[in-house]
Formats: structure tokens, C-alpha cells, sequence
């Protein structure tokens, strides 16, 4: 699933390819975007050009100089694929967003969760979203606040976006990790050295996601520490990495290390 690192590189990918330049066709290739968006609308997009590619945690904001934007979101399995005009189509796609200068962005998901919608000039997509996982607002006395009222388990409460923007459910597994934090512990009643310490573990889990490569959300040798490594040795500790299930998501951890 696209967490905050992947979504930060595939918004890079699509500045990079795209700022600057005007859109000649779009096309939504699946039934589900084309419920979402009018063809009456898809087809005023023709000549605007793109001026910003904006990224907050999981959310993409393309602004268009019209002051319109689209408002793209991953969900489960999306991603960019970046080429030109006469390339063959991937596999997987779902919409098609042509530029004037013969390059091509697509957007590719297996599983069709991925959504797309136009906004009008100075409406803002409504998302109930906690910090950003690396400003200053994000401390474990916010934590402290945000998990209060929490009784469930700790890793299924930090998939909640209102309280950390961009971390799913792999970050959350290596988070957990990294802090030493069993995956059932009851979230409010984290003390302060152990929110302290997991504010801490969800920088460093996501900074080493930032620095991987992905495509099309597959997971590379080496990459995780426990995530989808059940049965294998825990990196730390050498015990056995486990899998439970919790709130209908897989989750990993180390039952030694991350025994409380």
C-alpha cells in the first residue's frame, strides 16, 4: 500500500514530467473514475496547463492554472507511470493524462481503489488529517492526546489518519518495531518515554522507506524489518517474526523484542 514515501516520490515523478506543461487529453480508462468525474469535465481539462503538484501525507493536489485542481488519491495499490504518447499502455491502466509536449502519465492500479476528482478554484478537499509525521506539531504530548480516549491496540489506532498523517500499515508494523512496542499494547496507555520513543520510530521508519525505490508498491530485498517477514529471523534479536491479524490487516512484529 502507498504510505507517505511512496506517495512523496510518485508527487515528485509527477512534477518532474509535468509542472509547466499543458494537458492535451485526459482519459479515464475504468468505470469506477468515470463515476467519479463527468466526461463534461475530463473534457474541459483539455489546454490547462499544470502549475503545481502539491502532496500532503497520502493526498496528491494537481493545480491547474485555471485554479482548478485534481485531487488524486493511491488507496491501496496506485501509482504513476511515467512515458510518452506511443508507448504501449501498462498494465493496470486507469486513467491517462496526456501532455502537449507528447508525454504521457498514467495511473496504474491492480486493484481500481485509486480515485480522482476535479475540484473547482479555492475549494479544498475536506480530510481529517493529524501532523505531518516530521513537523514539530507531531511530539508524544500530541500523541498523548491523540491516543487518550484509544482502548484498541496500538498499531491498528496508527493507521488512523487523524492521528499521523501518511503512516499505513506497513510503516506502522516497522514503527512498532523500531520502538520496541508490542502491536497490542493498549494505545492509551503508552507512557511518555514509550510515545517519545515511537514519534521517534515512525521518523526512522519512514526515512528508510524514503530512501528505496518502489514500483507498483512491490517490496525489495532488504527492505523492511519485519514487515511480510513472518517465519524469518528478527533482524534485533534473531527470535522468530510473527503474524497476527488485526483489524483485518496483517501485521508483523517480534515477539521477543516487542514483547510489551
Amino acid at each position: 500500500m502507498p504510505e507517505l514515501p511512496e506517495v512523496e516520490r510518485a508527487a515528485r515523478r509527477l512534477r518532474r514530467v509535468a509542472v509547466g506543461r499543458q494537458i492535451a487529453r485526459i482519459e479515464l480508462l475504468h468505470p469506477a473514475l468515470q463515476r467519479q468525474v463527468s466526461a463534461l469535465d475530463v473534457a474541459s481539462l483539455t489546454g490547462c496547463t499544470i502549475v503545481a503538484v502539491e502532496q500532503q501525507a497520502k493526498h496528491q493536489r494537481v493545480v491547474l492554472n485555471d485554479g482548478r485542481s485534481m485531487h488524486v488519491h493511491f488507496r491501496m495499490a496506485g501509482d504513476w507511470d511515467v512515458g510518452i504518447s506511443d508507448d504501449a499502455l501498462p498494465r493496470h491502466a486507469r486513467a491517462v493524462l496526456s501532455l502537449e509536449d507528447g508525454g504521457r502519465v498514467t495511473l496504474v492500479d491492480p486493484r481500481a481503489l485509486s480515485t480522482l476528482q476535479i475540484f473547482a478554484a479555492g475549494a479544498i478537499p475536506k480530510a481529517r488529517l493529524g501532523p505531518n509525521p516530521f513537523s514539530k506539531q507531531f511530539t508524544a504530548d500530541w500523541l498523548g492526546t491523540a491516543l487518550k480516549r484509544r482502548r484498541g491496540a496500538i498499531k491498528p489506532v496508527l493507521l488512523d489518519q487523524g492521528v499521523v498523517a501518511g503512516v499505513g500499515n506497513i510503516y506502522a508494523a516497522e514503527a512498532l518495531w523500531e520502538a520496541r512496542i508490542s502491536p497490542r499494547a493498549i494505545a492509551s496507555k503508552l507512557s511518555a518515554p514509550r510515545r517519545l520513543a515511537l514519534v521517534g520510530a515512525i521518523r526512522i521508519a519512514l526515512r528508510r522507506g524514503r530512501g528505496t525505490r518502489s514500483r507498483y508498491n512491490e517490496a525489495f530485498e532488504g527492505r523492511f524489518r519485519v514487515y511480510d517477514r513472518a517465519g524469518e529471523a528478527c533482524p534485533r534479536c534473531g527470535s522468530t517474526i510473527r503474524r497476527i491479524v488485526q483489524a483485518g490487516r496483517s501485521t508483523y512484529y517480534c515477539p521477543r523484542c516487542q514483547a510489551r
